[in-house]
């Protein structure tokens, strides 16, 4: 079987890394394959990062690089993504660079979670950790769903697919 190559840029709380491992895994084996532009931190970049030795221009203009190559950009949305800065800023960013933005649940997450506000705004698809639900939304399908899978109304905002 020919995979159908992506290439996105996931933008996610470092503390997800393997929610990444596990989103590109699982499209996998439904006959997809990720070309991931996303920032992985190092653990030996981890500390210059924590003593502010990288400034935040540097890191904005790396992030928009590497979002400016990939077609389709894929939030993990965990408990914390909704607090972290630099998600926020990828998401808005995303939009301005118009690339289709696909929210994804992380896998086992049952309770209600909060979705970043950028994402309800600027949002294509928001869906649950389904291989047929995540792949919908790579195809250009507009689909919200809650974290467990089930429909939602769709969020107010902005969202459009072109």
């Amino acid at each position: 079987m020919t995979k159908k190559i992506r290439n996105v840029f996931v933008s996610h709380h470092h503390k997800d890394d393997a929610s990444v491992d596990g989103l590109t895994k699982m499209v996998s084996g439904k006959g997809y394959q990720f070309r991931n532009s996303s920032i992985r931190v190092k653990p030996e970049n981890q500390s210059r990062l924590d003593k502010n030795k990288v400034s935040d221009r540097t890191i904005a203009r790396l992030l928009k690089m590497k979002m400016r190559w990939a077609s389709q950009v894929i939030v993990v949305i965990g408990k914390e993504t909704h607090s972290r800065r630099w998600v926020d800023w990828e998401i808005k960013t995303a939009h301005q660079l118009g690339k289709p933005i696909i929210g994804v649940y992380e896998n086992g997450l049952k309770d209600q979670v909060e979705i970043p506000e950028n994402l309800k705004k600027y949002a294509t698809s928001i869906v649950g950790w389904k291989a047929d639900s995540v792949i919908g939304a790579l195809d250009g399908g507009s689909e919200f769903q809650d974290s467990t899978g089930s429909p939602m109304p769709k969020i107010d905002g902005r969202n459009v697919v072109c």
